[in-house]
């Protein structure tokens, strides 16, 4: 028998803390290795907590809505099979007769997330009893709300607990925040505008965002905000290019065991197109610009609720046309599933979304911050357009195709917009039907 810590497992590049929003453990349920212990979230994505041992649970150190940062431990399975219970039965007696002088070790972890090494740091309780996360104070602190004015926010968590979107929403309907009084002369960032209420009438159906809708709200919204948004298109045919997928995608997929999708290709066009445009692939940090070494293309992929989420290809230059195919396919079925690891939705530095998977001819898509640029593949179609030949213009049926890219006008303007947007199209429309899968 022993006694084993679950830590809250690394999160990816830049995540450092992450909220359990449901436990599918109880205190006393067998676990095994690999089985699924809580559910989290971070302001990435959703996913599940594997337990790394067989075992019994025997505390859970936070509650569903805490925050835990990452490499402390958030549970205490006791290991060694049948021998577990008699092992915690010998702890829940050592436990009783310590706790008079001494605290427990579980005691320790229950609150060291909750101490903030700093005079001005807020308790986790208010005058009215309520509990609140350390991301919520952090953010309370930075702000300079106190804790008489946090127990006037309206918390849409369990039971009522201030969440940090909660805390956003506060932040920019707060008048008096010190942000909208010291704003640097000479910025360009628009005040966040609220959105006027809406009273629904009698029969009409009220139905409260997901937690994942509210961040892809915020997102956009924030978008729009930040970068001077400029979409360019243009119309390409891609006759070669459908014929030659229509000839290799059957032996590709008994091959290699995976489909061949127009979604790779179109990957392979911008990852080429960023290596001859890199100011494409950068971002804007204030009056700087950072052109981005790696290139790494998110995806977007539609969720089966309605809602959206971008995986990210890392390299994706580095990766033949069968790499990218395998990766896509991998990246759609997990996402689909919830089964994506939060660093595999970060680090993009460029993004296509791909309208034509559900017919859409043309869209101008919103820039996916902090990138610079988004491209949109609309639906393939036949159509008779005229085809300039040596012996002098025929009419001709062809697959045709719009490329509608947004880019942020802050940094790239309309001429080298137009050639990348050009070139993506020269590399779709000059595609070698007489090359091999």
């Amino acid at each position: 028998m022993a006694r084993f810590e679950i830590v809250m497992p690394s999160l990816g590049e830049s995540i450092t803390e992450a909220t359990i929003t449901r436990w599918l453990k109880q205190v006393g349920d067998k676990v095994a290795e690999d089985d699924a212990i809580a559910e989290i979230a971070t302001d990435k994505v959703d996913s599940e907590i594997p337990s790394p041992v067989e075992g019994v649970i025997k505390e859970l150190l936070f509650q569903e809505g805490d925050v835990a940062e990452v490499g402390k431990p958030i549970v205490i399975v006791m290991t060694g099979g049948k021998d577990a219970d008699d092992g915690e039965k010998a702890d829940d007696s050592k436990e009783k007769t310590d706790t008079a002088d001494v605290k427990t070790p579980s005691d320790d972890k229950k609150t060291e997330p909750l101490e903030i090494s700093t005079p001005a740091a807020l308790s986790s309780k208010g005058p009215s009893g309520r509990f609140y996360s350390p991301l919520v104070r952090n953010i309370a602190r930075e702000e300079g709300i106190t804790m008489e004015e946090l127990d006037k926010i309206e918390g849409s968590g369990k039971e009522g607990r201030v969440t940090r979107d909660d805390m956003l929403a506060y932040l920019k309907n707060r008048t008096h925040s010190p942000e909208a009084t010291s704003q640097p002369a000479g910025t360009t960032q628009k005040p966040a505008a609220s959105a006027p209420e809406v009273k629904a009438d009698s029969g009409d159906e009220v139905i409260e965002m997901t937690r994942m809708r509210k961040l892809i709200v915020d997102h956009m919204v924030n978008s729009e905000a930040t970068s001077v948004h400029v979409t360019s298109v243009i119309e390409i045919d891609v006759t070669n290019l459908v014929n030659w997928r229509e000839k290799h995608k059957k032996t590709f997929e008994r091959r290699e065991g995976e489909k061949l999708t127009f979604t790779p290709i179109f990957l392979l066009a911008v990852a080429k197109t960023l290596k001859e445009f890199p100011m494409l692939n950068a971002s804007v940090s204030g009056d700087k610009i950072i052109l981005r070494k790696n290139i790494n293309i998110g995806m977007a992929a539609a969720l089966p609720g309605g809602n959206l989420i971008v995986p990210v290809i890392k390299n994706a230059d580095h990766q033949s046309l069968i790499g990218l195919a395998k990766k896509v396919n991998d990246l759609a079925v997990r996402a689909r599933n919830n089964k994506l690891q939060p660093d595999e939705i970060q680090g993009g530095t460029f993004t296509l979304t791909n309208l034509g998977s559900f017919d859409t001819i043309i869209g101008t898509p919103i820039i996916n911050q902090p990138q610079v640029a988004i491209l949109a593949t609309g639906s393939i179609k036949k159509r008779p357009v005229v085809i300039e030949t040596e012996q002098g213009d025929m009419i001709g049926i062809r697959h045709m195709m719009y490329l509608s890219m947004s880019y942020d006008h802050r940094i790239v303007d309309g001429a080298l917009g137009g050639m990348a947007l050009k070139r993506m199209g020269e590399h779709l429309q000059n595609w070698d039907s007489n090359q091999a899968v």
